[in-house]
């Protein structure tokens, strides 16, 4: 599957601004990484510093905090990691809380069509 970009809200838990920002859909990552300068910028606050080890098993430490964003009109709170300039990634977390999945032929994010099991 390639990679693809989308635009999507993000801003700090206390309501005000949401900035747009085009983030890679990184499957492959758990939260969301977004550049250290914006969030602080936007006033998202930082949690707990964080200690990450990569799929390649090199270890890093963003710092770790909330945000809400924005996708198709729907407003989350959502787990961000403070990373590097350069770093827009919407991971898991994001798509789960937000139930979309990717459609790898059209390049986009999707509903997840939930099912349910009778008890």
């Amino acid at each position: 599957m390639g990679t693809f970009s989308v635009t999507v809200g993000v801003g700090n838990l206390d309501g005000g601004e949401l900035a747009p920002v085009s983030a890679v859909v990184d499957t492959g990552a758990a939260h969301s990484m977004l550049p250290a300068s914006p969030l602080t910028r936007l006033q998202v606050q930082v949690l707990e510093p964080g200690y990450w080890t990569l799929a390649d098993g090199h270890r890093v430490e963003p710092d770790y905090g909330m945000a809400r964003f924005s996708i198709d009109n729907r407003v989350w709170p959502c787990p961000v990691l403070f990373g590097p300039e350069g770093e827009y990634r919407l991971g898991r977390t994001t798509l789960e809380i937000f139930n979309l999945t990717v459609d790898p032929s059209g390049e986009k994010l999707v509903p997840k069509i939930l099912r349910a099991r009778p008890i």
